[in-house]
C-alpha cells in the first residue's frame, strides 16, 4: 500500500505531533503517520490526499482553495531542489531515514518552507523544529 500526499503534506509530515482541525482529522493523521513509519511508501498525489479526507465533506473546507494549491507548487519546487528527485503527481517517494533527516535539516534551516506560507499552523511547527522535532509521529522503521 501507499499513502497518497500532496506536495505540502510532504512538509507537514515532518512536524505532525498529533494535533490537526478537528478529531477526525487528526485520528485519521496519526493513522497515516503510523502508515508511514512502518515503511510505506508515498505516493504524490495533485489535490486533496489521504490526509485531506476527513475535511472533504464539511461545507468550507479549504483543500481545494487556491492558496492550498499554490503551497503544493511551491512545496513541491522546494522538495524537487533540495533532493533532485521528483516530487511531481505521480512520484513515489520512500519516507527512510535520509529523506526524513535530509527534509528535517531543510525544515530546520528554513530552505525548504516556502509551502508553509501563511499557513495557520506555521508557528507550531517552527516551534516543533526548534525542539528538535520532539515528539513528532512520523518516524523511519530504520531509525
Amino acid at each position: 500500500m501507499t499513502v497518497r500526499l500532496r506536495p505540502h503534506h510532504l512538509l507537514c509530515m515532518l512536524t505532525f505531533v498529533g494535533k490537526g482541525y478537528t478529531a477526525a482529522f487528526t485520528e485519521n493523521y496519526i493513522r497515516i503517520a503510523a502508515r508511514l513509519s512502518a515503511g510505506e511508501d508515498i505516493l504524490v498525489v495533485e489535490g486533496p490526499d489521504d490526509v485531506c479526507a476527513p475535511m472533504l465533506g464539511e461545507a468550507d473546507h479549504h483543500c481545494l482553495c487556491d492558496s492550498v494549491t499554490e503551497r503544493d507548487l511551491k512545496a513541491r519546487q522546494a522538495v524537487e531542489a533540495l533532493l533532485k528527485v521528483s516530487a511531481s503527481p505521480g512520484a513515489s517517494i520512500r519516507p527512510d531515514t535520509d529523506f526524513l533527516k535530509s527534509m528535517r535539516e531543510a525544515f530546520s534551516a528554513g530552505s525548504i518552507r516556502q509551502g508553509c506560507a501563511r499557513c495557520e499552523w506555521s508557528p507550531l511547527c517552527t516551534g516543533i523544529a526548534a525542539s528538535g522535532f520532539d515528539g513528532v509521529l512520523v518516524v523511519p522503521l530504520d531509525g
